[in-house]
């Protein structure tokens, strides 16, 4: 069957030939209809991601769209390696697919699935968002950061912060549901002056897409500006920015600061699968966005090198 394959860890893969799956006790064989290029894919290709598995070859991608044996639409997650999901056929656990709604194409869906988890499993698995809370996205121009923009709404959030670089952006998330913006200033000072100032009027979670300076400025703010004895339960998802961070021992001594993280390993994997499910089943009638640009499967190679691109790029065979 054709594929795209990492033949060497830290490079793109390669689009050719891969051996056919073959059916196991508990796996099927899925054609793929659609896969997405995530931020945890490109991580797990290159071998730096916390989850990757490290064996070579294989065919990339955790999760996509496809047509089970019985011919029906399903959504699969984390198939049998060494056959990802960037594949015309893949190898999934039975309790790892489901099906999905009929109004939702197969792009959307793959698109969506990933970093609408990313929210959705934070904000309920982890910081367990209360109807009426206010949410802080910091990093909200990505594709997870707009959908967590619209998650955070569905779910309860009477009020939603958005933070992020791209000012061209902000008008587009306040459409999507935001009620303010912050720009991310290389003037710290004057970041933390507009995250103090939020602070001030009561932020219940934090939903961090970006760790680095941003985080350091947030965190030095909540601890100044946060009503004492109030949690702001802080929840790490992603590292753009930076990989790490200097926090201030007083920044968890002054405050009443919950700091966890979300993904996986932090949510067991039935519950992340479950999480995924109900965001599809709540996107069509919820009107939830996310620009996707679809590009086929052959033209992988290229479709990597896209490190930019503002729409969720989706392979399809």
């Amino acid at each position: 069957m054709k594929a795209a394959m990492v033949i060497q860890a830290g490079q793109p893969p390669i689009y050719g030939d891969f051996r056919y799956p073959t059916p196991a006790p508990g796996k099927s064989v899925i054609r793929v209809k659609a896969s997405s290029i995530s931020h945890v894919t490109r991580g797990r290709a290159a071998g730096t991601h916390y989850s990757s598995e490290g064996t070579l070859p294989f065919i990339p991608g955790i999760d996509g769209v496809g047509v089970d044996p019985d011919g029906k639409r399903v959504y699969f997650l984390l198939p049998a390696p060494p056959f990802g999901a960037m594949a015309e056929f893949s190898l999934v656990d039975d309790r790892y697919r489901f099906a999905i709604p009929d109004a939702l194409s197969d792009e959307a869906a793959a698109a969506m699935a990933i970093p609408g988890m990313s929210s959705w499993a934070a904000l309920v698995e982890r910081a367990i968002l209360r109807p009426g809370e206010t949410v802080l996205v910091n990093g909200a121009t990505g594709a997870s950061g707009r959908l967590a923009i619209q998650i955070a709404k569905h779910l309860g959030a009477k009020k939603v912060i958005a933070t992020g670089r791209q000012v061209r952006q902000f008008d587009d998330l306040r459409r999507l549901g935001a009620d303010a913006v912050i720009e991310l200033t290389e003037d710290r000072e004057a970041l933390e002056g507009a995250f103090r100032h939020e602070f001030s009027q009561g932020v219940d979670i934090v939903l961090d897409y970006l760790w680095g300076p941003s985080a350091e400025t947030l965190l030095v703010a909540l601890a100044k500006a946060s009503p004492d004895g109030v949690p702001v339960r802080f929840v790490q998802i992603g590292a753009i920015g930076s990989a790490n961070i200097n926090l201030p021992g007083a920044a968890l001594r002054s405050t009443a600061l919950q700091l966890m993280g979300s993904g996986i390993g932090s949510v067991p994997l039935p519950k992340l699968l479950k999480t995924i499910q109900n965001m599809l089943e709540a996107a069509p009638g919820a009107g939830f966005e996310i620009a996707t640009e679809c590009i086929p499967l052959a033209s992988v190679t290229d479709a990597w090198s896209r490190l930019d691109s503002s729409p969720r790029i989706v392979l399809v065979p």
